[in-house]
């Protein structure tokens, strides 16, 4: 008998103490599953609805690299895409004097001297003019010198996809990646028929609705009713569900099928293309970044017993990644801690304790 306990406290405490209401967790190791677990409830307002393995979780900024970053690539092995060429190449809205030098390796390892964030839905009147708009931002750091991780960045990477390929990035990942894969769970925008099948997020978006309004921005069109079924990004959301950096919806078994395209094997990527996720393409910027993702060599959500080789990401709405390709490992953990609220809470400092606890577990269970 296999025994979780040691990873299910960990989970079920947090849920006890409300921090975020159900969790599901994958854990595999060579390819093999090694524990598949659902715990407490995947929505809780307007009704309570049980978390399932094949639960669908808004999964935020896990879009960058399980979308955007590996479109990029897999453009660049095509010969379309030159990572190292500037944005300006593709968007001639950046041939300007500020934004002129930047590549579009810089986007993908968030050192492109863009802000974090911004509200552009308060900014612009149309989703046409998100990218003028970013375009024309004032650079907080000059390219190529800091690491400030950039949803702004992801967003643009999302439209030079759409322009390189004449595409709606939805209908383009979904050609790319979630047929050849047979993902039958993912996509952006999910159907209205799968709601049940959906953890719900925030009861509207006062989190960010407050960030906006830290920055001074007034927005009139906040939703307010329980995000259930739709993106929680606001961003995301006014570029009607469908941006570089935000959007997907997946279970936990369809995310390992992506996952596995980073590893050797890969049904959509050629294996010289594999070492982009696990090099540090930003030394002496501050955050060790490879194409799309953290590295383990910073102090991340991985925790101290992963190994140094592996990569990750993490989002917003409580979901994240690990790969380890030093031991074939995948750890997926996957929560909506943004419902029906969000809480006051270190989900980083969960995830660590999460990650250590499924390393130490794994350790345990191969030694017999």
């Amino acid at each position: 008998m296999v025994n979780l306990s040691p990873i299910n406290d960990l989970l079920n405490s947090a849920i006890e103490e409300q921090h975020f209401p159900g969790a599901v967790y994958l854990i595999v190791e060579n390819s093999e599953t090694k524990a598949f677990e659902a715990l407490g409830n995947a929505v809780v307002v307007p009704e309570i609805i049980a978390a399932r393995t094949d639960t669908i979780y808004d999964l935020a900024s896990l879009t960058k690299p399980l979308v955007t970053a590996l479109l990029c690539v897999q453009l660049s092995e095509g010969g379309k895409l030159v990572v190292n060429s500037p944005v300006a190449t593709y968007l001639p809205e950046f041939n300007i004097e500020d934004k002129r030098e930047i590549t579009v390796q810089q986007l993908l390892t968030h050192c492109s001297g863009l802000p974090a964030w911004q509200p552009l839905y308060a900014e612009v009147k149309s989703p046409t003019d998100v990218l003028p708009h970013i375009a024309n931002i004032k650079l907080e750091n000059e390219p190529g010198t800091k690491v400030v991780y950039s949803d702004l960045g992801y967003i643009t990477l999302g439209k030079m996809i759409e322009r390189m390929t004449g595409a709606d990035l939805a209908e383009y990942a979904a050609q790319k990646i979630f047929k050849p894969l047979g993902l039958n769970d993912t996509c952006f925008n999910p159907h209205l028929s799968l709601q049940p099948r959906i953890a719900a997020t925030e009861e509207g978006n006062k989190y960010e609705s407050a960030m906006a309004g830290d920055a001074g921005k007034d927005y009139s069109g906040w939703r307010n009713a329980m995000i259930w079924g739709e993106v929680h990004d606001g961003n995301a959301y006014f570029l009607g569900g469908v941006a570089g950096h935000a959007g997907l919806f997946a279970t936990a078994s369809d995310i390992l099928k992506i996952a596995r395209q980073f590893l050797p094997g890969s049904n959509l990527l050629k294996p010289e293309s594999l070492p982009l996720f696990s090099t540090n393409f930003t030394p002496g910027c501050g955050v060790d970044r490879s194409v799309g993702w953290s590295l383990a060599t910073n102090k991340t959500s991985a925790g101290s017993h992963i190994s140094r080789t592996a990569f990750g990401h993490s989002g917003f709405t409580g979901t994240s990644l690990w790969i380890d390709p030093e031991k074939t490992r995948i750890f997926i953990l996957l929560t909506n801690r943004v419902h029906p609220r969000r809480s006051d809470f270190d989900m980083d400092e969960l995830r660590r304790e999460f990650h250590n606890r499924a390393v130490d577990w794994l350790d345990k269970e191969n030694t017999g």
